[in-house]
């Protein structure tokens, strides 16, 4: 029987194999049990303006009426046409980053896709246990291959006793270095749109603001990122636990150029806020946690975002999302 003769070699890959499994099946689980967040109920349209939405024909009536529902709300995104963005399944206003999952049938906010690993939409709820949920397994499956691959290696150079077991050995290590490569790809991909505090929708189609496309619209820096998803406190990083920054509704951006039709300030806000470099952000009231990331003395921008390019002039009409 082949095993590892040297007890402080035992212990060890007991601790780190249980560890790691603990670790992926913990974070696992509150990715699948974690329910994705819905718009609040500021978002939703009255009964009076639901019923004036279907008495209008589609067009500028309709967006007179959600400009009106809107202009306190934090919104600064728009669909490509330049509308505002209105789901008819929910009758309710998106807020940025949000958008509508015909699998759950539902809105949901800061949403990254619907994951059929974990049968449940991966959004702002949940995404920073997803991210852990891929790193773990990827650690899994690393620790199993790399502890195989001498046994492996002794398969093919017929080292090991001829038993049913070896081809075990063989599977084992085969199936853990398959899962490693293709959870590799993944979690690099995750990673690359936390740096550039990105979601795969957005990755796929950039965000439209009031001056047109910019595909950095909500990079706050590297840092500033990272902390979007994983928060201020970093003992709670590498745990399943939720620490990302903000309510989910409402995003700081580095935007020059403010929404024309956006008031300066909700109603009951007294002050905008502002960085030092007078980039406008959101004037929805954020938590403290995120607040001060719009007061850092850093710079906001990471790629010299040029806000005159992209649409001018967008088309004020009816656009349908899903």
């Amino acid at each position: 029987m082949v095993s590892m003769d040297n007890i402080g070699e035992q212990v060890l890959c007991l601790i780190a194999y249980h560890l790691l499994f603990a670790m992926f099946v913990w974070s696992y689980w509150r990715t699948i049990f974690t329910l994705p967040m819905n718009p609040s109920k500021e978002f939703h349209l009255s009964y009076a303006e639901k019923e004036l939405l279907e008495r209008e024909p589609r067009g500028e009536a309709h967006q007179e009426i959600l400009r009106r529902a809107g202009k306190d709300l934090p919104i600064y995104t728009r669909t490509m046409s330049g509308a505002i963005r209105y789901c008819d399944r929910c009758q309710l206003i998106k807020p940025d980053r949000c958008h509508h999952c015909s699998v759950c049938d539902k809105c949901i906010l800061k949403m990254d896709h619907h994951c059929p690993w974990v049968n449940n939409c991966v959004g702002f709820s949940n995404y920073k246990f997803f991210l852990l949920f891929l790193a773990y397994s990827l650690l899994y499956c690393l620790f199993i291959a790399a502890t195989d691959l001498q046994y492996f290696i002794k398969f093919w150079t017929n080292g090991l006793p001829d038993t049913q077991a070896k081809f075990h050995i063989m599977f084992l290590f085969f199936a853990a270095a398959m899962f490693s490569v293709s959870l590799s790809s993944l979690f690099g991909y995750h990673c690359w749109l936390v740096s550039k505090n990105k979601s795969t929708l957005e990755a796929f189609r950039n965000p439209v603001f009031r001056h047109g496309t910019d595909k950095n619209g909500f990079s706050l820096g590297f840092s500033k990122n990272m902390r979007q998803v994983f928060g201020d406190e970093k003992k709670y990083w590498l745990l399943p636990i939720f620490s990302s920054l903000g309510d989910g509704c409402s995003f700081p951006t580095c935007l020059v150029n403010q929404d024309p039709e956006q008031p300066s300030t909700p109603a009951g806000l007294n002050s905008t806020a502002k960085n030092p470099e007078n980039h406008q952000f959101p004037a929805k009231m954020l938590r403290e946690s995120q607040s001060h990331l719009l007061t850092d003395s850093q710079s906001w921008t990471e790629s010299g975002i040029n806000p005159g390019k992209g649409m001018s002039n967008p088309a004020l009409t009816m656009e349908n999302e899903t």
